[in-house]
């Protein structure tokens, strides 16, 4: 069997390939509220074959939404819709996982179709928090620094979120510590120029998020994996990178991740990166390598036997897939097709089969 089709084994879980629909913001909810859409969103690519599910970056409290329109799970109207559709996409055979996420400074701004840059409190914006005040462009929100209380509550609000996602039905959490967010905005030196215990040194710098993953672990159950995404570089001078990636990664396996999806940047605007298919599996290969925990490559994968190729070279676990599966939902079955591998369809669609 093709390695892409093979099962992962992931703690008390097997998941039926190694197909990752990866987290893609939607930006349509109410108040945090999911609704049809995603139901749909994510469901159809459920039925479509696929290993896991995320949702898109789920904030843990309101000031934590990328945009107004971001989901959320701070609250029981949230639970309760998530729910539904966690539930539904099990019920296809994919594994339902959540990413938990804080914007941070880059919180407060506009969908893209709606506008760029800091939405007015009028217009239903609200004031951002970061490691330090600094500000991500010119037109986003000036963010103003987290004292130790807002540090605590951050904490909290991740281990809440983390709570209901059990609840909820959820089997897999992600950690979003990446793309400039404010998990991401701690570890690197660009956007954290605190002098206290959470700034500084590599120690100080990455003191937060492993906080975050111990307190998630305090109630994600044992027989459940959590997996971590980070950038594992900023593509800018004097910001977080490879070298700093596989060292935090070192760490992580012992605080309770399984598996790190490796992206990179998103944190600064004078960021310069060099595009080309699979331009990110280097990063998820040497972090495998040298950091010995299990990775997801993701980035400009776009055809099964690229996938395949990086599962073969031992370069990632698992693949990690966004636009390609806003192209195709059914990416996965095209793919089986490739590979020469057959995978039943739901029985509503036995009679194509």
């Amino acid at each position: 069997m093709a390695l892409l089709f093979k099962t992962l084994p992931q703690r008390s879980m097997q998941l039926r390939n190694r197909i990752v629909v990866s987290p893609m913001c939607q930006y349509s909810a109410t108040d945090g509220l999911p609704n049809d859409w995603h139901l749909v969103h994510l469901g159809s690519r459920a039925v479509g074959g696929a290993g896991v599910v995320f949702t898109e970056a789920t904030a843990v409290s309101p000031e934590g939404r990328i945009s107004p329109d971001d989901t959320g799970l701070w609250n029981a109207s949230q639970l309760e819709a998530w729910t539904r559709i966690a539930a539904f996409v099990a019920a296809q055979g994919a594994m339902p996982g959540i990413q938990l996420a804080h914007a941070g400074r880059k919180a407060s701004t506009f969908a893209p179709w709606k506008g760029h840059g800091a939405v007015a409190a009028g217009e239903g914006g609200w004031t951002p928090v970061a490691p330090s005040a600094l500000a991500f462009d010119d037109d986003y929100p000036l963010p103003r620094a987290l004292e130790a209380e807002g540090i605590a509550k951050v904490i909290a609000d991740f281990r809440a979120a983390a709570q209901r996602a059990l609840d909820g039905g959820f089997r897999i959490i992600e950690l979003h510590a990446a793309h400039g967010y404010l998990l991401h905005q701690f570890l690197s030196p660009l956007s954290n120029r605190r002098e206290d215990a959470y700034g500084g040194s590599f120690d100080n710098r990455t003191r937060l998020l492993r906080e975050v993953v111990v307190a998630i672990r305090n109630v994600w159950p044992e027989s459940l994996p959590l997996w971590l995404r980070i950038s594992a570089t900023d593509w800018a001078q004097g910001g977080w990178d490879i070298e700093q990636s596989i060292a935090l990664c070192r760490d992580m396996e012992s605080l309770g991740i399984d598996l790190v999806d490796v992206s990179s940047g998103g944190l600064t605007p004078q960021q310069k990166i060099t595009l080309g298919p699979g331009y990110q599996v280097p990063f998820a290969a040497r972090i495998r390598r040298e950091a010995g925990i299990a990775t997801g490559a993701v980035g400009m994968i776009t055809e099964p036997q690229q996938a395949e190729r990086i599962l073969a070279d031992g370069d990632a676990d698992a693949i990690v897939m966004a636009r390609e599966m806003l192209r195709d939902p059914y990416f996965p079955r095209r793919a089986a097709k490739a590979l020469g591998v057959e995978i039943k369809p739901p029985d509503q669609y036995l009679r194509a089969w």
